[in-house]
């Protein structure tokens, strides 16, 4: 509960503050300039770094590896994304901050160590021994025994 407050009222407090802030320093209009300049220099980087997170991801599943850190990157270039859309400096500063390739690794490596801290991953493995075919797996699509057949055209 003491995070959704501090979320939904308390930040954008802030962010109504420092935008004020900086509208008596430089003014109203270049207050506004800033903010949309700011937006557009997010929605490049994001279209950027979202594009790399995506190749990354591909290349990972190419070469057979599990792309969770590819996972997480994509994850919080999307929080990116998402801190730009939202009118103001504090969330702005945020967003790049997650959009940036090595702030985002620093930010990545955190939370890395938060879950691994947090106690030991479970994982399930299946061992399959020679000469005996694989278990079917309960998502595989069902074999249709009488595959259809391709048909000859009449006349021949």
């Amino acid at each position: 509960m003491p995070f959704l407050i501090l979320l939904f009222i308390v930040v954008p407090i802030a962010e109504i503050y420092v935008i004020i802030q900086v509208g008596q320093a430089i003014g109203a209009l270049p207050t506004v300039a800033l903010l949309v300049l700011d937006s557009i220099l997010g929605a490049w980087l994001l279209r950027s770094q979202g594009r790399r997170a995506w190749a990354d991801f591909r290349d990972a599943l190419a070469t057979g590896r599990v792309p969770h850190r590819e996972i997480l990157h994509g994850a919080l270039v999307i929080a990116g994304g998402a801190f730009l859309l939202t009118p103001g400096f504090i969330s702005d500063a945020v967003g790049l901050l997650l959009l940036i390739p090595p702030t985002r690794a620093a930010i990545a490596a955190g939370i890395t160590r938060m879950i691994v801290r947090r106690g030991p991953l479970r994982w399930t493995g299946v061992v399959v021994q020679p000469g005996r075919p694989a278990p079917p797996r309960p998502y595989a699509e069902p074999v249709d025994p009488d595959p259809p057949r391709e048909l000859e055209p009449p006349g021949r």
